[in-house]
């Protein structure tokens, strides 16, 4: 069993920083596929940025702008988001599926186990 908490969201202005932190709870953790999803008030959730076994993924609303990484030693994933826009106001949440799927999914049915979110709002 996998547990999953995030942190790092807050209140930024439009072209600032934040930096989420995920962190893993369990053993193996270097054998799962990440994912951080958003979902923003009144849409559907959507997929962000996946990692996988160094492969990385990113939708195209946010290429350039986030970057994924991972530190297995401390069992935690990253999303560096900068530039951040009004747009990118949602909860933000961290998952993960067994097995590094090389194609690294942005799809959130694959993924069977997820944080509680972080609240990111970008606002001035």
């Amino acid at each position: 069993q996998l547990q999953l908490v995030e942190s790092g969201g807050g209140l930024v202005q439009p072209g600032g920083s934040l930096r989420l932190s995920c962190k893993a709870s369990g053993p193996n953790f270097d054998y799962y596929t990440i994912l951080w999803s958003r979902r923003a008030p009144g849409k559907e959730r959507e997929g962000v940025s996946c990692t996988a076994d160094g492969r990385v993924n990113y939708v195209e609303s946010v290429r350039g702008r986030f970057t994924i990484s991972r530190d297995n030693a401390e069992n935690t994933v990253y999303l560096q988001m900068d530039s951040l826009k009004p747009d990118d106001t949602a909860v933000y949440y961290c998952a993960a599926v067994r097995g590094l799927i090389l194609t690294c999914p942005l799809s959130s049915w694959v993924y069977n186990y997820w944080g509680q979110g972080t609240q990111v709002t970008v606002s001035s």
